[in-house]
């Protein structure tokens, strides 16, 4: 299906937000994921069905010092 990840279009075969995680292999303590201009929860990552042209921007959080 077509998504808008981070601005750019994307044809992935990802169910939800939790598959969306694990394809771009990042650690899901150190993700925000806003879908459609809403933030979701950790928690309902798993519930929460991508449906094509869904806009879904991530944002990785990166320690440093």
């Amino acid at each position: 299906m077509n998504l808008l990840v981070n601005g750019e279009e994307h044809q992935l075969e990802v169910k939800n937000l939790t598959e969306l995680i694990q394809y771009y292999k990042l650690e899901p303590q150190l993700v925000v994921v806003e879908l459609n201009g809403v933030i979701i929860e950790r928690e309902k990552w798993e519930e929460t069905v991508l449906e094509e042209n869904n806009e879904i921007e991530l944002v990785h959080f990166v320690g440093g010092g």
